[in-house]
């Protein structure tokens, strides 16, 4: 039987969990929405990707290598090689005079914020008062651990 291997374009199926058992990504249909947004499109089919061109987390494209269609594993990416540690250098408050008037900032609201140079950054709304907005500008993900359970579909 066929072993994947480095430069191969595979498909695999995968369910990404936190350590508290929470799905936060699946590829499965029958997991329903399980990345817990509304309607997002989310194609709950086979992921294809190419080994080694690190189009998922390297350490499941390594896990790959080797591995036959049918195959299954189970993988921990520590959060320093997922979406980094939680850095509480990324959250800071601004005051609601610096927002646009029509902008009625909640908790859990995401905006793109751009900064003097031009860069963009996606930040999340963690607390609202009267006089200020806190974001935070780390991923929702960062300081997980993800556990990935995954299998080989096929070797394309």
């Amino acid at each position: 039987m066929a072993q994947a291997k480095k430069g191969d374009r595979v498909q695999i199926h995968f369910t990404g969990t936190l350590k508290d058992g929470t799905v936060f990504d699946t590829t499965l249909a029958e997991a329903g929405d399980a990345c817990g947004c509304d309607d997002c499109g989310c194609d709950n089919g086979p992921m294809e990707m190419v080994i080694g061109e690190e189009d998922f987390f390297p350490a499941i494209e390594e896990a790959l290598v080797g591995m036959a269609p049918g195959e299954k594993k189970t993988v921990v990416v520590a959060a320093a090689d997922a979406f980094g540690e939680y850095d509480e250098e990324n959250v800071y408050s601004v005051n609601r005079s610096e927002l646009p008037e029509d902008l009625a900032p909640e908790v859990g609201l995401e905006l793109e914020v751009t900064d003097e140079d031009g860069e963009s950054e996606v930040v999340t709304v963690i607390e609202v008062t009267d006089e200020d907005v806190t974001l935070d500008a780390n991923h929702p993900l960062a300081g997980e651990d993800l556990t990935f359970e995954f299998e080989l579909v096929a070797i394309l």
